[in-house]
Protein backbone atom coordinates (compact mmCIF):
# COMPACT_ATOMS: atom_id res chain seq x y z
CA UNK A 1 0.00 0.00 0.00
CA UNK A 2 1.49 3.37 -1.03
CA UNK A 3 1.62 6.52 1.09
CA UNK A 4 -1.06 8.14 -1.11
CA UNK A 5 -3.43 5.17 -0.45
CA UNK A 6 -2.86 5.51 3.32
CA UNK A 7 -3.79 9.17 3.20
CA UNK A 8 -7.03 8.36 1.37
CA UNK A 9 -8.20 5.93 4.12
CA UNK A 10 -10.62 7.29 6.67
CA UNK A 11 -9.48 7.75 10.23
CA UNK A 12 -11.60 4.80 11.48
CA UNK A 13 -9.87 2.41 9.06
CA UNK A 14 -6.46 3.69 10.03
CA UNK A 15 -7.28 3.19 13.72
CA UNK A 16 -8.50 -0.39 13.09
CA UNK A 17 -5.33 -1.24 11.15
CA UNK A 18 -3.12 0.12 13.91
CA UNK A 19 -5.12 -1.76 16.57
CA UNK A 20 -4.78 -5.06 14.70
CA UNK A 21 -1.04 -4.48 14.22
CA UNK A 22 -0.49 -3.87 17.91
CA UNK A 23 -2.54 -6.95 18.82
CA UNK A 24 -0.49 -9.12 16.44
CA UNK A 25 2.71 -7.89 18.01
CA UNK A 26 1.46 -8.71 21.51
CA UNK A 27 0.32 -12.20 20.52
CA UNK A 28 3.57 -12.92 18.75
CA UNK A 29 5.66 -11.83 21.69
CA UNK A 30 3.67 -13.64 24.37
CA UNK A 31 2.72 -16.75 22.33
CA UNK A 32 -0.79 -16.49 23.77
CA UNK A 33 -3.99 -17.45 21.99
CA UNK A 34 -7.18 -16.15 23.51
CA UNK A 35 -9.53 -18.97 24.47
CA UNK A 36 -13.12 -18.16 23.45
CA UNK A 37 -14.53 -19.66 26.68
CA UNK A 38 -11.91 -18.30 29.04
CA UNK A 39 -13.32 -16.49 32.04
CA UNK A 40 -10.15 -16.27 34.11
CA UNK A 41 -6.79 -14.68 33.58
CA UNK A 42 -4.64 -15.98 30.73
CA UNK A 43 -1.03 -16.74 31.73
CA UNK A 44 1.76 -18.09 29.56
CA UNK A 45 3.59 -20.82 31.50
CA UNK A 46 6.10 -21.44 28.71
CA UNK A 47 6.23 -21.21 24.94
CA UNK A 48 4.02 -24.30 24.48
CA UNK A 49 1.73 -24.19 27.56
CA UNK A 50 -1.02 -21.68 28.26
CA UNK A 51 -2.95 -21.44 31.52
CA UNK A 52 -6.50 -20.06 31.42
CA UNK A 53 -7.97 -19.85 34.87
CA UNK A 54 -7.15 -23.18 36.57
CA UNK A 55 -6.83 -25.17 33.33
CA UNK A 56 -3.69 -25.64 31.30
CA UNK A 57 -3.72 -25.95 27.54
CA UNK A 58 -1.01 -27.11 25.18
CA UNK A 59 -0.38 -25.18 22.00
CA UNK A 60 -0.35 -27.93 19.35
CA UNK A 61 1.03 -25.56 16.73
CA UNK A 62 -1.84 -26.54 14.45
CA UNK A 63 -4.14 -23.65 15.27
CA UNK A 64 -5.92 -25.16 18.29
CA UNK A 65 -5.30 -25.84 21.98
CA UNK A 66 -5.39 -29.23 23.68
CA UNK A 67 -6.29 -29.51 27.37
CA UNK A 68 -3.44 -30.89 29.45
CA UNK A 69 -4.43 -33.83 31.68
CA UNK A 70 -2.86 -33.69 35.12
CA UNK A 71 -0.26 -36.40 35.70
CA UNK A 72 0.13 -37.01 31.97
CA UNK A 73 3.27 -35.87 30.27
CA UNK A 74 2.73 -33.64 27.32
CA UNK A 75 3.44 -35.44 24.08
CA UNK A 76 4.80 -33.43 21.24
CA UNK A 77 3.60 -34.41 17.83
CA UNK A 78 6.36 -36.03 15.84
CA UNK A 79 6.72 -34.77 12.32
CA UNK A 80 5.83 -37.25 9.61
CA UNK A 81 8.99 -38.52 8.04
CA UNK A 82 9.09 -39.48 4.41
CA UNK A 83 10.16 -43.01 3.58
CA UNK A 84 13.80 -43.39 2.77
CA UNK A 85 14.41 -43.34 -0.97
CA UNK A 86 15.42 -46.58 -2.64
CA UNK A 87 19.04 -46.41 -3.66
CA UNK A 88 20.11 -47.83 -6.97
CA UNK A 89 22.01 -50.71 -5.37
CA UNK A 90 18.96 -51.68 -3.23
CA UNK A 91 16.50 -51.99 -6.12
CA UNK A 92 15.43 -55.58 -6.98
CA UNK A 93 16.41 -57.06 -10.33
CA UNK A 94 13.88 -58.56 -12.73
CA UNK A 95 14.44 -62.29 -13.23
CA UNK A 96 13.47 -61.95 -16.90
CA UNK A 97 15.40 -58.94 -18.20
CA UNK A 98 17.92 -58.76 -15.33
CA UNK A 99 17.35 -55.03 -14.95
CA UNK A 100 16.56 -53.18 -11.71
CA UNK A 101 13.04 -51.87 -11.26
CA UNK A 102 11.40 -49.51 -8.80
CA UNK A 103 7.72 -50.44 -9.21
CA UNK A 104 6.20 -53.84 -10.04
CA UNK A 105 2.66 -55.18 -9.51
CA UNK A 106 3.91 -58.76 -9.17
CA UNK A 107 6.54 -57.72 -6.64
CA UNK A 108 4.06 -55.66 -4.57
CA UNK A 109 1.36 -58.36 -4.47
CA UNK A 110 3.35 -61.63 -4.52
CA UNK A 111 6.96 -60.63 -3.79
CA UNK A 112 7.79 -62.00 -7.24
CA UNK A 113 10.77 -60.29 -8.86
CA UNK A 114 9.42 -59.45 -12.27
CA UNK A 115 8.97 -55.95 -13.69
CA UNK A 116 5.74 -54.80 -15.30
CA UNK A 117 7.31 -54.80 -18.76
CA UNK A 118 8.18 -58.53 -18.53
CA UNK A 119 4.83 -59.60 -17.05
CA UNK A 120 3.37 -62.40 -19.19
CA UNK A 121 -0.44 -62.93 -19.21
CA UNK A 122 -0.12 -66.74 -19.40
CA UNK A 123 2.97 -67.44 -17.29
CA UNK A 124 1.97 -64.97 -14.58
CA UNK A 125 -1.73 -65.79 -14.60
CA UNK A 126 -3.71 -66.14 -11.37
CA UNK A 127 -5.38 -69.39 -10.31
CA UNK A 128 -7.79 -70.19 -7.51
CA UNK A 129 -6.86 -72.25 -4.50
CA UNK A 130 -9.07 -75.12 -5.73
CA UNK A 131 -7.30 -75.23 -9.10
CA UNK A 132 -3.92 -75.05 -7.41
CA UNK A 133 -4.77 -78.07 -5.26
CA UNK A 134 -6.39 -80.17 -8.01
CA UNK A 135 -4.14 -79.32 -10.96
CA UNK A 136 -0.80 -79.48 -9.18
CA UNK A 137 -1.75 -82.20 -6.65
CA UNK A 138 -1.05 -80.00 -3.65
CA UNK A 139 -2.61 -79.76 -0.22
CA UNK A 140 -3.71 -76.64 1.59
CA UNK A 141 -0.75 -76.95 3.95
CA UNK A 142 1.62 -76.86 0.95
CA UNK A 143 0.28 -73.43 0.06
CA UNK A 144 -0.34 -71.93 3.50
CA UNK A 145 2.02 -73.67 5.96
CA UNK A 146 5.13 -74.76 4.06
CA UNK A 147 7.82 -72.10 4.35
CA UNK A 148 7.60 -69.59 2.92
CA UNK A 149 3.77 -69.43 2.68
CA UNK A 150 2.62 -68.34 -0.76
CA UNK A 151 1.12 -64.87 -0.97
CA UNK A 152 -2.31 -64.40 -2.51
CA UNK A 153 -4.90 -61.74 -3.24
CA UNK A 154 -8.63 -61.99 -2.57
CA UNK A 155 -11.45 -61.35 -5.01
CA UNK A 156 -15.22 -61.54 -4.83
CA UNK A 157 -16.61 -64.83 -6.11
CA UNK A 158 -18.12 -64.14 -9.56
CA UNK A 159 -20.58 -67.04 -9.24
CA UNK A 160 -22.25 -65.77 -6.07
CA UNK A 161 -21.38 -62.57 -4.21
CA UNK A 162 -22.66 -64.10 -0.95
CA UNK A 163 -20.03 -66.82 -1.05
CA UNK A 164 -16.66 -66.26 0.55
CA UNK A 165 -13.90 -64.38 -1.25
CA UNK A 166 -11.69 -66.38 -3.60
CA UNK A 167 -7.98 -66.75 -2.92
CA UNK A 168 -5.96 -66.16 -6.07
CA UNK A 169 -2.38 -67.43 -6.24
CA UNK A 170 0.31 -66.71 -8.80
CA UNK A 171 0.52 -69.66 -11.20
CA UNK A 172 4.32 -69.49 -11.51
CA UNK A 173 4.76 -69.71 -7.73
CA UNK A 174 2.30 -72.62 -7.46
CA UNK A 175 4.22 -74.55 -10.12
CA UNK A 176 7.46 -73.90 -8.24
CA UNK A 177 5.90 -75.13 -5.00
CA UNK A 178 4.64 -78.29 -6.74
CA UNK A 179 8.19 -79.05 -7.91
CA UNK A 180 9.39 -78.65 -4.32
CA UNK A 181 6.78 -81.16 -3.13
CA UNK A 182 7.02 -83.78 -5.90
CA UNK A 183 10.55 -83.25 -7.18
CA UNK A 184 9.93 -83.13 -10.95
CA UNK A 185 7.28 -82.72 -13.63
CA UNK A 186 7.51 -86.44 -14.38
CA UNK A 187 6.68 -87.33 -10.77
CA UNK A 188 3.67 -85.02 -10.85
CA UNK A 189 2.39 -86.59 -14.07
CA UNK A 190 2.94 -90.12 -12.72
CA UNK A 191 1.01 -89.32 -9.56
CA UNK A 192 -1.79 -87.78 -11.63
CA UNK A 193 -2.08 -90.98 -13.70
CA UNK A 194 -2.12 -93.13 -10.57
CA UNK A 195 -4.92 -91.09 -9.10
CA UNK A 196 -6.92 -91.25 -12.32
CA UNK A 197 -6.48 -95.03 -12.42
CA UNK A 198 -7.67 -95.36 -8.83
CA UNK A 199 -10.73 -93.28 -9.65
CA UNK A 200 -11.59 -95.55 -12.61
CA UNK A 201 -11.19 -98.69 -10.49
CA UNK A 202 -13.36 -97.27 -7.72
CA UNK A 203 -16.08 -96.23 -10.18
CA UNK A 204 -16.00 -99.64 -11.87
CA UNK A 205 -16.39 -101.51 -8.58
CA UNK A 206 -19.27 -99.28 -7.58
CA UNK A 207 -20.97 -99.77 -10.94
CA UNK A 208 -20.62 -103.59 -10.84
CA UNK A 209 -21.98 -103.71 -7.30
CA UNK A 210 -25.03 -101.64 -8.23
CA UNK A 211 -25.59 -103.71 -11.39
CA UNK A 212 -25.41 -106.96 -9.44
CA UNK A 213 -27.96 -105.72 -6.92
CA UNK A 214 -30.26 -104.63 -9.75
CA UNK A 215 -30.09 -108.01 -11.46
CA UNK A 216 -30.94 -109.80 -8.22
CA UNK A 217 -33.95 -107.57 -7.67
CA UNK A 218 -35.20 -108.17 -11.22
CA UNK A 219 -34.86 -111.97 -10.95
CA UNK A 220 -36.60 -112.13 -7.62
CA UNK A 221 -39.51 -110.10 -9.01
CA UNK A 222 -40.12 -112.78 -11.70
CA UNK A 223 -41.47 -115.10 -9.03
CA UNK A 224 -45.20 -114.46 -8.56
CA UNK A 225 -45.84 -114.85 -4.87
CA UNK A 226 -49.65 -114.36 -5.27
CA UNK A 227 -50.14 -117.67 -7.15
CA UNK A 228 -48.23 -119.73 -4.62
CA UNK A 229 -49.17 -117.99 -1.42
CA UNK A 230 -50.24 -121.29 0.18
CA UNK A 231 -47.17 -123.19 -0.97
CA UNK A 232 -43.81 -123.15 0.78
CA UNK A 233 -40.85 -124.17 -1.32
CA UNK A 234 -38.38 -126.68 -0.09
CA UNK A 235 -35.21 -126.29 -2.11
CA UNK A 236 -32.65 -128.92 -2.83
CA UNK A 237 -28.87 -128.48 -3.06
CA UNK A 238 -27.43 -125.42 -4.83
CA UNK A 239 -25.73 -125.61 -8.22
CA UNK A 240 -23.04 -123.11 -9.21
CA UNK A 241 -22.93 -121.75 -12.79
CA UNK A 242 -19.42 -120.53 -13.64
CA UNK A 243 -20.39 -118.77 -16.90
CA UNK A 244 -22.60 -116.12 -15.30
CA UNK A 245 -21.43 -116.47 -11.67
CA UNK A 246 -24.88 -117.49 -10.40
CA UNK A 247 -26.40 -120.24 -8.28
CA UNK A 248 -29.61 -122.24 -8.84
CA UNK A 249 -31.68 -124.58 -6.71
CA UNK A 250 -34.93 -126.40 -7.42
CA UNK A 251 -37.98 -126.87 -5.28
CA UNK A 252 -38.40 -130.48 -4.21
CA UNK A 253 -42.21 -130.34 -4.28
CA UNK A 254 -42.89 -128.18 -7.39
CA UNK A 255 -41.16 -127.37 -10.70
CA UNK A 256 -40.00 -123.91 -9.54
CA UNK A 257 -36.31 -123.18 -10.12
CA UNK A 258 -34.69 -120.16 -8.51
CA UNK A 259 -31.51 -118.52 -9.83
CA UNK A 260 -29.60 -116.12 -7.61
CA UNK A 261 -26.24 -114.53 -6.96
CA UNK A 262 -24.27 -114.31 -3.77
CA UNK A 263 -22.88 -110.92 -2.72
Amino acid sequence: MSENDKEELPESAKARIEKNRQRAIILRNSRLVAHPYAKGETISVDTATIKIGATKYIDTGGGFLREEVEGQESVKEKPVEDEAPIHEEDRPFCMKCDRPFAVSWLFDKFNYKCCDECKDPEEHALITKTDAVNTYLLKAVDLEKREPPLQYITKKNPHNVRWGDMKLYLKAQVEERALQVWGSHEAIEEERLNREEKKVITKTKKYNKELKALRMNMRSSLYDRTSTASHTHKFGPETYNEEDDTYTHKCLTCPYVETFEKM
